[in-house]
């Protein structure tokens, strides 16, 4: 992780981007979060978060598929991590209408609200890496914290366009665009296919 910022935006064998290994962990985590815990539409149709004992079990999942050992969320805490990702969806949303200065305003009032710092730590027999835990010491702040380094960290390099918000009517789930080309139009291939089809029904009604 003591790589995050300088190897921001090389590209692997494969030809895709890559922020580095844990900048890759906290950005997903955003998108994942947005994704899952705000409303709007979804492939088509309308998305409505999960509520009540739901939206716990869901926001507790979420940080699960990364961070297996994290303790079952209370109702407090994953209200307070869905009022995260929706400021999160406002800094993909910025992005994607060019507006970079008020994407940068957002990340920079998370860091902020979060109490953002580096600091050293070890675990899981992993070397010495670079965490982003917050003031509190809670998983919502700490993961909340990362997150928005990792979006400052993107922002602030030239690589910011690859935050995007699918284009496929409909559907407005956000994603990073770790393509060579930087081409990328959709939350999935689910979005991608809709649109293709409707394009060639278009073109042969």
């Amino acid at each position: 992780m003591l790589s995050a910022v300088t190897n921001l935006g090389r590209e692997d064998v494969t030809g895709q981007v890559n922020f580095n290994s844990h900048m890759d962990a906290v950005v997903a985590m955003a998108v994942r979060l947005v994704n899952t815990l705000t409303a709007g539409e979804s492939r088509g149709q309308g998305y409505a978060p999960p509520d009540g004992p739901d939206l716990a079990r869901a926001a507790t999942a979420v940080l699960r598929a990364v961070s297996p050992n994290t303790d079952d969320l209370s109702q407090r805490e994953a209200t307070q991590l869905a009022e995260f990702a929706q400021a999160f969806r406002a800094v993909f949303a910025a992005v994607a209408s060019g507006d970079l200065d008020a994407a940068a305003h957002l990340v920079n009032r998370l860091l902020a609200v979060t109490g953002a710092h580096p600091w050293l730590d070890r675990h899981d027999g992993e070397p010495w890496h670079l965490h982003f835990q917050g003031a509190q010491d809670s998983a919502v702040t700490g993961w909340a914290a990362g997150c928005a380094t990792g979006l400052a960290v993107v922002l602030g390099s030239d690589l910011h366009s690859r935050l995007g918000v699918c284009t496929a009517p409909h559907c407005d789930r956000v994603y990073v665009d770790t393509s060579r080309n930087g081409t990328r139009r959709f939350c999935s291939t689910s979005c991608q296919n809709r649109v293709k089809t409707a394009a060639f029904r278009a073109r042969h009604a």
